[in-house]
């Protein structure tokens, strides 16, 4: 499964990102390489991805962004890799995997391919090498409580313990939040829609 963090401003949710020059940017990949069986107790985390992504056409982090994702402009500055950088390991890393979002993240990706490739740019690997989909319809229906939940808090949403350290925004943390949940529904019975893992 994964998450990202990607630009954003004040009210830029609202207006679906319609601004001039408000693209959705890229700024944090996290992942999580899950091992499941037959039952619950099977469902783990085996391998973690990180990135932190420096943005081309908006390299100035908003104070906004900041504020929700806790990551600053000196630490993008700083660990930051290019997009297609980026992009290319991670896409490495899904190949051959089902990878689920909450959410339409993969839409978010796509346009973050398109935009590095029209720059001359080369991804080096392919969305169709792994099975992207989107988690959210189904745990909204078989848990109704989460449907107004962020990926980063299933876990609250459901009761759940704090799956790691840190908080939601941060594209590892959700990860994780995503995993407590889906592990939490499989071990009450729920089974996982076709195609998933």
């Amino acid at each position: 499964m994964f998450d990202l963090e990607f630009t954003s401003w004040s009210g830029a949710l609202e207006q679906d990102w319609a601004g001039p020059g408000r693209l959705r940017e890229i700024v944090q990949i996290g992942a999580l390489r899950i091992s499941t069986g037959r039952s619950a107790a099977d469902y783990s985390v085996v391998e973690e991805y990180e990135a932190l992504v420096r943005p081309v056409v908006n390299p100035r982090l908003s104070p906004f962004f900041t504020g929700l994702t806790g990551i600053d402009q000196e630490t993008v500055d700083r660990e930051g890799v290019a997009p297609a950088e980026a992009i290319s390991d991670f896409l490495a890393f899904c190949k051959g995997q089902s990878v689920l979002s909450y959410g339409n993240d993969m839409v978010v990706l796509g346009e973050n391919v398109g935009w590095a490739r029209a720059r001359g740019e080369e991804i080096k690997n392919s969305f169709l090498t792994a099975a992207f989909l989107n988690i959210r319809p189904w745990l909204n229906t078989i848990a109704p409580i989460t449907a107004s939940a962020n990926s980063g808090r299933l876990w609250e949403a459901l009761g759940l313990p704090k799956p790691m350290a840190g908080s939601e925004h941060s594209a590892l943390f959700d990860c994780y939040s995503i995993a407590a949940a889906i592990g939490h529904l499989r071990a009450g019975g729920a089974a996982l829609p076709e195609g998933c893992l």
